[in-house]
């Protein structure tokens, strides 16, 4: 399912990313890779608030419909 629309505060790890290599890169560099784990903290007003590695990041609501899962 893709972030924007999975569970609040539940460990979540990324299994697809579908976008174009510069923007994964940036996400890689930001602590998001395949297998890597997450939490949802907010989904709402068009954004997504993610704790990663023991840091808050927001993401847009079109990278975070691309970014799956599970």
């Amino acid at each position: 399912m893709p972030i924007f629309i999975a569970p609040h505060n539940v460990d979540l790890q990324v299994v697809k990313i579908l976008l174009d290599p510069s923007t994964k890169k940036h996400l890689e560099n930001l602590g998001i890779t395949i297998g890597s784990k997450l939490q949802v903290l907010s989904s709402e007003g068009g954004s997504v608030i993610l704790l990663v590695k023991n840091g808050r990041l927001a993401l847009d609501h079109n990278i975070a419909m691309k970014i799956f899962v599970a």
